[in-house]
């Protein structure tokens, strides 16, 4: 089994992390396009048409299916990738997880990045999926580019940022960007107060590499064999895991893996 991700730089980690946790017998391509990160700012059509590179890219490998690991990139450029790679490579997008954060009944954050926020297709997903909940959306800026380079005072500064605006009785968090999810407990113990029951956090990444195992058929087996298949692919050729994956766990987990070989 092979399976490929891709997203502008590293936050397609978390659900690369996911997919080896319920099958550590898939080969993982990671293809990604650092050089162009972040690309929430550009406009749709050049997100798409970088989009459509980094899975070319990827599709060369002949993966079994293809996790769209970006939110920005399932916005813009779903539709054409689809539209070009199925049926023959089933493609995964991703959506943020309002639906069964709202479903717990509390008052909802959900932390996106600045373009994000307030954009038609975020207020619909609230709309279609939040029920009577209380959702709050919470602007990021400059929190992916911090995470993507792991800079600390960066990720700092910006995590202190979005806290603020997040209303104290909030009870749950969407992690409305993929890159935030290398970041979790430390955003859970920025909006957690005092007295106040736990911050849930609600993430895509599982979400994904379970749907990915169900579009291929194939079922979770978390027991079997580990895999060292990892292809890291830089703006569609060969490489290295960027230095800075290797501040999460999620990136030295894949890189002690590969190793193995």
């Amino acid at each position: 089994m092979k399976i490929a991700l891709m997203d502008s730089g590293i936050g397609l980690l978390a659900a690369a992390d996911a997919v080896r946790r319920l099958r550590p017998d898939a080969d993982l391509v990671l293809s990604s396009d650092p050089a162009s990160m972040p690309w929430g700012p550009r406009t749709p059509e050049d997100v798409t048409a970088r989009a459509l590179a980094v899975a070319r890219a990827a599709a060369e490998y002949r993966p079994d299916a293809l996790i769209v690991a970006c939110n920005t990139a399932s916005v813009h450029a779903l539709a054409a990738l689809r539209a070009e790679l199925e049926p023959a490579l089933p493609v995964i997008g991703t959506v943020p997880a309002i639906k069964p954060a709202a479903a717990a009944g509390g008052p909802v954050a959900i932390w996106a990045t600045p373009l994000t926020t307030g954009s038609p297709y975020q207020r619909g997903l609230i709309r279609d999926f939040a029920g009577s909940a209380a959702v709050t959306e919470v602007p990021c800026p400059g929190l992916a580019d911090a995470v993507e380079y792991a800079d600390e005072a960066g990720i700092d500064k910006a995590l202190s940022a979005a806290a603020a605006l997040t209303p104290p009785d909030v009870q749950a968090v969407v992690l409305g960007c993929t890159h935030y999810e290398l970041v979790a407990e430390r955003i859970r113990g920025a909006v957690q107060r005092p007295g106040r029951p736990p911050v849930v956090l609600y993430g895509s990444a599982g979400a994904v590499a379970a749907q990915a195992l169900r579009r291929i058929g194939a079922e979770p087996a978390p027991s079997a064999e580990p895999a060292t298949g990892v292809t890291v692919l830089l703006g569609g050729r060969p490489g290295e895991l960027p230095e800075a994956a290797l501040a999460y766990g999620e990136g030295r987990g894949l890189v002690s893996v590969s190793s193995a070989r």
